[in-house]
């Protein structure tokens, strides 16, 4: 930790000291992950409680969206039109013609320099590049050609590795006050030229609003709009007015008791907890801040987040313990507190919310285990077997379909022994396709149930997995169980590996996630060696009694199915 900060510091020296240790903590969750790019490139991924904070390519480091969004200032910032930021997560590169040049200038940058892009309107990043020419130069070609090299970008991979939350509304800075003063005045003069003592409210309209549609409005129209938006501006003044009235303190004081009921009535549920309180701030009381305000609990009257959280345990609302040495959690919320229930979700949120409640039902239904039917298939060496009853190579037939087949073919051909029923007599066909070499000249004879493990062990292995919900799959192979080994590490310490998870439906990242909630130790995820889609889950020590427990009871999957629970102890014993 001591060694990244001291990196983070010589490539940010913008960054203050609290700042740094903020983003570097010493006694938060840390992890370090290996991933690589579409072209093979090795990156090294740093991540602060799930969420990449830093990426690393052929030691330089990177910011991702994450870190950005948290110290907007950290680099310099060029600006582009929204519809741009859905080719730049498609993998394109931010082209000259699609920068929007501010009447401020651009930041004088050299060809080399790390850069954040940010969409206009709003000066949260959205993506991280490298820029390809000097500012000069760029003003020099005519603003056009490549600009930035884009490394990462909101909605990419690297940002779903997280806990895939949208940019916060940070308000443009304004730094130019003359210019500032000249709009007004333009603004000014406009009105006394058409003749209205208040101002035009479509001179306040958003980027957003804009159309190049053209709709025919009457002067009456126009006049009963702007009679209705004088009114409202109106009403709202006085509301502005009485909350302009409280301290600076007070007000961020009411954003932060908003965003925190906002977040535990819309954001947090039952299944989440124990939950981080870093995380509650960051994932949950953030993205429920409303457009143009920014929560910052030094502006307050709390100072700390921890008091914060202090006086809402004091009111009984929710309550917080220390987990783990130095670290804190929620580990209980009561949703029937009359403010809880009482807290009305902003209009601008209650489309998301509402979508957001339907999307944590579905989620809530829970897992279920999947359903796995052993198939077969007719190989080649079997066909002269199967074809009677009208079956070619490759068709695919249950166990008790090649049972049905097995008995129609001896009874129609009269093969059942006759002083012995249990016997079945073996003919050429029989002889040819389950008898080996060695044995053709000594069995005359089979048992039925040795007749059928025969057939079943020369044809092809196939399952079918039926997901809840999902229509059936058809796999080649046998299904591999879920295969759990204790791995010894230097210094004498174990860890649990689990494998083969997506098999079953299984997320290995929220498996990772629901036992580090659980069993408080550390987890992460690794790609499986020699495997392109798959990935194993690791956790510090021997956890074998809390995955057998998860996966036996919690997700009711069959012990066959799982690898490595010999060890486990029997569920719903004392010891």
């Amino acid at each position: 930790r001591r060694k990244l900060r001291a990196e983070v510091a010589a490539a940010f020296p913008s960054l203050a000291a609290d700042q740094l240790a903020e983003l570097i903590p010493n006694k938060e969750e840390l992890n370090i992950i290996k991933i690589y790019s579409h072209k093979g490139e090795a990156v090294t991924v740093y991540t602060n409680n799930k969420n990449p904070i830093l990426f690393e390519i052929e030691r330089a480091l990177y910011p991702t969206v994450y870190t950005l969004w948290v110290y907007p200032d950290l680099l310099p910032t060029f600006s582009t039109w929204p519809p741009v930021l859905q080719k730049l997560a498609g993998g394109a590169d931010l082209m000259l013609p699609g920068v929007v040049v501010p009447s401020s200038g651009f930041p004088q940058v050299e060809q080399g320099t790390l850069c954040a892009v940010t969409l206009l309107g709003n000066r949260s990043p959205v993506a991280v590049g490298i820029a390809t020419m000097s500012t000069a130069e760029m003003l020099a070609a005519g603003m056009k050609g490549k600009g930035f090299a884009v490394l990462h970008t909101y909605m990419d991979h690297l940002w779903e590795y997280g806990d895939k939350s949208y940019p916060p509304t940070l308000a443009p800075l304004v730094t130019d006050s003359a210019e500032r003063e000249s709009t007004e005045d333009e603004e000014e003069t406009e009105g006394k030229e058409s003749g209205s003592s208040s101002t035009d409210p479509l001179q306040h309209l958003d980027v957003g609003d804009l159309s190049l549609k053209e709709t025919p409005m009457g002067k009456e129209e126009l006049g009963e709009k702007r009679a209705a938006e004088t009114a409202e501006d109106g009403s709202t003044e006085v509301q502005q007015e009485a909350e302009d009235s409280r301290t600076p303190q007070e007000q961020m004081d009411a954003l932060f008791q908003q965003c925190f009921f906002h977040a535990l009535k819309c954001k947090v549920k039952k299944s989440d907890l124990p939950l981080l309180t870093s995380t509650f701030l960051r994932s949950h009381m953030f993205p429920c801040c409303p457009a143009g305000q920014q929560l910052d609990i030094k502006k307050s009257s709390y100072k700390k987040f921890s008091k914060f959280l202090q006086c809402m345990q004091q009111q009984k609302i929710l309550q917080v313990k220390e987990l783990s040495k130095g670290v804190e959690s929620i580990v209980e919320v009561d949703w029937k507190h009359p403010d809880v229930r009482a807290f009305a979700v902003p209009e601008g949120f209650a489309s998301a919310s509402a979508a957001q409640e339907s999307k944590s039902e579905d989620r809530e239904q829970g897992y279920h285990a999947p359903e796995i039917i052993p198939l077969y298939g007719v190989s080649t060496k079997l066909m002269p077997l199967f074809q009677e009853s009208g079956h070619k190579k490759g068709s695919i037939l249950s166990s008790s379909e090649v049972r049905n087949i097995i008995i129609n073919y001896v009874k129609t051909n009269e093969l059942v022994d006759e002083t012995n029923k249990n016997f079945v007599k073996v003919n050429a066909i029989l002889c040819d396709c389950l008898l080996d070499k060695s044995e053709q000249d000594e069995i005359s004879n089979l048992k039925w149930d040795d007749l059928l493990s025969r057939c079943l062990e020369r044809l092809q292995p196939l399952h079918q997995v039926t997901f809840y919900g999902q229509e059936p799959i058809v796999r080649k192979g046998n299904i591999e169980p879920i295969d759990i080994t204790i791995a010894q590490r230097s210094s004498n310490k174990k860890v649990t590996i689990i494998k083969n998870l997506e098999l079953y439906g299984l997320d290995p990242q929220c498996v990772a996630n629901i036992l580090q909630q659980k069993v408080q130790a550390s987890a992460s995820i690794a790609p499986v060696p020699g495997t392109k889609d798959r990935a194993q889950v690791q956790i510090q020590g021997n956890q074998i009694h809390h995955l057998a427990k998860m996966l036996l009871e919690e997700y009711q999957l069959p012990r066959k199915y799982i690898q490595g629970l010999e060890k486990a102890p029997k569920l719903g014993r004392k010891k």
